[in-house]
């Protein structure tokens, strides 16, 4: 059977069977513990029979035995669960870039839905929904005792009907409900864009089509900005960013290093583990780096930051990550369903784990929340030539004063994107910074 390697769902899962001489003593226990295991495994079968037989209501043996196995698994930790078929196919569908949904990565957490990051460009996040919003009800319903496959189950739906989620948000006083339509999901993996000379590369999730758009948009986008030469550097952006492939997260650091530990996944025993290695060849030809994060960058975000931080490859900018440092296998089982089991801990080349605690920013900068008064405030500032009568600058060549003109609107361009994103503003210039470091 073969094994889905996730990073939001990464791994390993090795069979090892040793065969060893013990003592007697040893072997007693040894039979105690299975004989207690089979009681326990009866005391299971005469709960089954007695719900099948003395339930109010009739029951179906197969959803029973399903939320039995689920809630084994789900007891775990937030990330094991059982995937019926249909569950299994979706998240087939949904790591080959397209799927049907609101658009948005959720986990669970005290009995809630947590988002962890609305998709770029998706329902969810044109309708507003923000990394760190609890989803407490659907459509009037709450999500409170449900498994998080089932909570998921009431977010599905036809293409194009509406959803009503109710929101709490740290910072809004009482819950709230959003209304979204529910549309085709189709993920961009990689969008690229220059912004002034830096090429920024966002990156919504880790999917197979991950490094091939990276791969392909840094071509472009060098190429049409005349080459190397006129790139000050790049900015990968990993903000909301829920993870994916494992082996995606890995080519993506590979893309940009050299030599050296990626990443390495350890689990209960030794034979459980692995390691993956950069190989040579770097995409960006050793421009500088800027990786952006937050709250939303999970697990394969996680993987590429950490990499490239702790390679001194780049400088991560933002504010911390979600911190989901657990690798899962995704299992096939017989009926065409599977299970998704936490198998390792996942830790970057210097050994973190980041697990609970997520990625540290080398320069936190938080995104700050427009305000109007602010603008005004710079809109009534004065200056010498707005004053009636003031003098002309005459000392000045027509080329001189043409050079200026550039140099203000380069600066008016920077300002604007500030409005628009301060913290890719701030990774752009310290791009641009170390640029004008290394021409001197």
């Amino acid at each position: 059977m073969k094994k889905m390697l996730l990073a939001a769902t990464g791994g390993a899962l090795l069979g090892l069977l040793v065969t060893t001489q013990v003592a007697g003593p040893l072997l007693a226990q040894e039979a105690d513990d299975n004989t207690s295991v089979y009681e326990q495994l009866d005391l299971f079968g005469d709960i089954f029979e007695r719900i099948r037989t003395g339930y109010v209501e009739e029951v179906d043996d197969r959803e029973l035995i399903e939320a039995a196995i689920n809630g084994m698994l789900t007891s775990l930790d937030p990330h094991s669960s059982y995937l019926s078929p249909q569950a299994a196919q979706r998240m087939r569908v949904s790591t080959s870039g397209e799927f049907g949904g609101l658009g948005i990565e959720v986990t669970q957490e005290d009995g809630w839905v947590k988002v962890v990051s609305p998709i770029d460009g998706t329902p969810a996040d044109a309708a507003g929904i923000l990394s760190g919003d609890f989803i407490t009800a659907v459509d009037g319903e709450s999500v409170l005792g449900l498994t998080l496959d089932e909570a998921v189950r009431l977010m599905r739906g036809p293409v194009g009907a509406e959803i009503i989620v109710t929101i709490v948000r740290e910072d809004a006083p009482e819950p709230f409900d959003v209304s979204i339509i529910r549309d085709t999901i189709k993920l961009t993996a990689v969008r690229t864009r220059t912004e002034g000379n830096s090429v920024v590369l966002r990156v919504t999730t880790f999917n197979e089509q991950t490094f091939p758009n990276l791969r392909d948009g840094i071509v472009e986008q060098v190429e049409a900005a005349g080459g190397f030469d006129n790139i000050d550097g790049f900015v990968l952006d990993l903000r909301n960013n829920p993870g994916g492939l494992l082996s995606q997260a890995v080519y993506v650091s590979d893309a940009f290093l050299e030599e050296g530990e990626i990443t390495s996944t350890r689990g209960r025993s030794a034979a459980d583990g692995d390691r993956f290695n950069a190989t040579p060849g770097d995409l960006a030809e050793g421009k500088p780096i800027v990786v952006l994060i937050n709250g939303g960058s999970a697990s394969a975000s996680e993987i590429v930051a950490g990499a490239l931080q702790d390679h001194r490859r780049a400088i991560v900018v933002g504010t911390n990550s979600f911190g989901k440092g657990s690798v899962q296998t995704v299992v096939p089982l017989r009926g065409d369903g599977a299970m998704r089991l936490t198998t390792a801990r996942y830790y970057t080349p210097s050994g973190r784990s980041i697990q609970a605690l997520g990625i540290s920013p080398d320069i936190i900068v938080e995104q700050p929340r427009a305000r109007e008064e602010d603008a005004e405030e710079e809109r009534r500032q004065r200056t010498e030539a707005g004053l009636r009568g003031s003098l002309e600058n005459d000392s000045l060549s027509e080329d001189e004063i043409l050079q200026i003109e550039e140099d203000r609107a380069r600066a008016q361009e920077a300002a604007d994107r500030r409005e628009d994103d301060y913290q890719l503003a701030y990774a752009v210039d310290i791009l641009k910074g170390l640029s004008a470091l290394g021409d001197r």
